[in-house]
């Protein structure tokens, strides 16, 4: 298993106040933001149970769910549903991301 699947895991216990507070203006996303990170943390552990060309599928699918989940992060913040993203959540996605680019690309 990839060091960074606690990272995520991690990442979602952080979000939770996060998404609660975009859920009250603006459930779509919410719901989407949930999504996606749970897909990250999902595919992870898929993957590490695989081998080739299936690992490496999945590893794909989690990078580019990390990226929507930073997506959604971002929107939050540029539509003021949320103040910041807190800096440890932010650095912690940005580990899982550029984790799953050197196994995943």
């Amino acid at each position: 298993m990839l060091r960074i699947y606690e990272d995520m895991l991690d990442a979602v216990y952080t979000m939770r106040g996060i998404v609660a507070a975009i859920e009250k203006r603006d459930p779509d996303l919410a719901r989407q933001l949930r999504r996606a990170a749970s897909s990250v943390v999902l595919n992870l552990a898929e993957g590490s149970g695989s081998f080739g060309r299936m690992r490496t599928a999945r590893y794909r699918t989690a990078l580019g769910s990390a990226r929507e989940t930073l997506a959604c992060l971002r929107v939050a913040e540029a539509f003021a549903y949320v103040q910041t993203v807190p800096a440890e959540l932010g650095e912690r996605m940005k580990r899982v991301v550029g984790t799953l680019v050197r196994v995943a690309v």
